[in-house]
C-alpha cells in the first residue's frame, strides 16, 4: 500500500486546498501583467495562433467564436482580423478589464463581447460556430484549461464546428546534462582550490539538484540522446472528460552514441488544421524556444548509454496524483521509483522526488506525495536494454 503524503513545494505537510481556493489561486496568477508579457513575447506562441486563424478565415468569417481563457483577448482580436461577426471572450481573471480596453482601443467593442467569469458558469445567447482557446499548460496538461475547452464544446460547439488547435501530441526522448553533472563534480574540485576536501556534499548536491525538482528548462538538441518519441494524442473533436483521467500510451527508441542518461524531458505539440498544410506549434528542444520550454525529470543517478541502447516505457496519466515510475535494466536490474510535486497554481516550476528502490524487478512499497494543486497523476515504466 503506497503512503500518501500531502506536501508543498518545499517538502513540508500542508491542508488539502478546497476547490475554490485552487480556482481563486490559479486565476489570481492570471491577473499580474507579467505572465501575460511573457505569453505575448512568445512569437512563437504568438504569431503559430495567429497564422493559425488566419489559415482558418474561410471558417471564421461571419462567423460566431468563442474564446476560452480569452487574457489580454489577442486571440479574439486575431479572430475579429479573420472576419469573425460575434467573438465572446471569456476571461475569469481580472485580466479581464484590460481585455476591455484593449479590445476598445482596437476599436472592435462592436464584435468583441468580454465575459469576466469562468467558462463554466456563463450563458450565451447562441450556439458558436469556433472555439479558440490557448489552453496548453507545462508538458501540456499542468494546469491547462482543456477541462474548459471540453466543457465548452459540448455544450456550446455547433455540430461540425471549428476548434483551434484542434489536436495536441507528447513527446519524450532521454537527454544527457552536462550542466547538472559538472554541479555535482564542483565539491571534489573545492580541495584542490581552497585545500578544504568538501567532496563529502557531491551525495547532498545530487539529492538536491536531481531528486527535487522536474524542472521547466530549455534543453538544448545536443542534449536530447535519440529521436523524439509520441507516447499520446489528443483529437479535441472528440477527447472526453472521462478519457483525460487516463491518459496513457508507450514509447520505444534508440540512442544516438555512448552517453549517459541523466533525465527524460517532455515536451508537446498542438495543430492548427488547415486546407493545404497543417500549422503545428512546438515545443520540442529541436524547435525555436517557447515560454513552455521542456519539462525535465531527472533521475537518481545517471545511466550508461552505447549507440542504439534501447529505451523502452510506458506512461499513464490519471486523476488527483502525478506519478512517474521507471524500471531499468542496464546489464543486471535495477528499480526505481520517482514521484513528482505539483506546485500551487500559478507558479511555474513542477517539483518531483526520485527514490531508489533494490536492485530487482519487482513491486515494491511506493513512497508518494498527495498533490492539493493540480489533479494530474501520471505513471511512467521505463526499461533500458543495454547492448553486450
Amino acid at each position: 500500500m503506497a503512503n500518501l503524503w500531502k506536501m508543498s513545494q518545499h517538502g513540508t505537510k500542508k491542508r488539502k486546498l478546497d476547490r475554490s481556493t485552487e480556482d481563486y489561486m490559479y486565476f489570481d496568477s492570471y491577473s499580474d501583467v507579467t505572465i501575460h508579457e511573457e505569453m505575448i513575447a512568445d512569437t512563437v506562441r504568438t504569431n503559430t495562433y495567429r497564422m493559425g486563424i488566419f489559415k482558418n478565415s474561410k471558417s471564421i468569417e461571419g462567423k460566431v467564436v468563442l474564446d476560452v481563457g480569452a487574457g489580454t483577448g489577442v486571440l479574439s482580436l486575431f479572430c475579429a482580423q479573420a472576419g469573425a461577426r460575434k467573438v465572446y471572450a471569456v476571461e475569469a481573471s481580472s485580466i479581464a478589464d484590460q481585455a476591455v480596453r484593449i479590445v476598445k482601443l482596437n476599436q472592435m467593442e462592436d464584435r468583441i463581447e468580454v465575459i469576466k467569469a469562468t467558462l463554466e458558469t456563463i450563458e450565451l445567447p447562441e450556439q458558436v460556430d469556433v472555439i479558440v482557446s490557448e489552453w496548453m499548460g507545462y508538458a501540456l496538461l499542468h494546469e491547462s484549461m482543456l477541462n474548459s475547452v471540453i466543457f465548452a464544446r459540448d455544450k456550446w460547439l455547433k455540430p461540425g464546428g471549428l476548434i483551434l488547435p484542434s489536436r495536441a501530441d507528447l513527446y519524450i526522448a532521454p537527454i544527457n546534462d552536462l550542466v547538472v553533472e559538472g554541479r555535482l563534480n564542483f565539491w571534489s574540485t573545492v580541495k584542490g582550490q581552497y585545500g578544504v576536501d568538501m567532496s563529502c556534499m557531491s551525495d547532498f548536491a545530487r539529492k538536491c539538484i536531481m531528486n527535487k525538482d522536474i524542472t521547466v528548462n530549455p534543453v538544448t538538441v545536443e542534449d536530447v540522446l535519440s529521436h523524439p518519441c509520441k507516447f499520446a494524442e489528443l483529437d479535441l473533436n472528440t477527447v472526453t472528460l472521462e478519457q483525460l483521467r487516463d491518459v496513457r500510451g508507450v514509447f520505444g527508441c534508440q540512442c544516438f552514441g555512448s552517453s549517459s542518461i541523466h533525465a527524460f524531458c517532455v515536451w508537446f505539440t498542438v495543430t492548427f488544421p488547415a486546407e493545404e498544410k497543417a500549422l503545428v506549434l512546438s515545443t520540442s528542444p529541436f524547435k525555436p524556444e517557447t515560454h513552455w520550454k521542456q519539462a525535465v525529470l531527472y533521475l537518481d543517478d545517471a545511466v550508461d548509454v552505447m549507440q542504439d541502447t534501447k529505451v523502452e516505457g510506458e506512461i499513464s496519466f490519471a486523476s488527483e496524483l502525478l506519478n512517474f515510475t521507471m524500471d531499468f535494466k542496464m546489464h543486471g536490474c535495477a528499480e526505481y521509483e520517482m514521484t513528482t510535486i505539483l506546485p500551487e497554481p500559478g507558479t511555474r516550476v513542477v517539483a518531483s522526488e526520485f527514490r531508489s528502490a533494490p536492485a530487482r524487478l519487482q513491486d515494491v512499497p511506493i513512497e508518494s506525495r498527495q498533490i492539493s494543486a493540480c489533479n494530474m497523476r501520471s505513471q511512467c515504466t521505463v526499461r533500458i536494454d543495454a547492448l553486450e
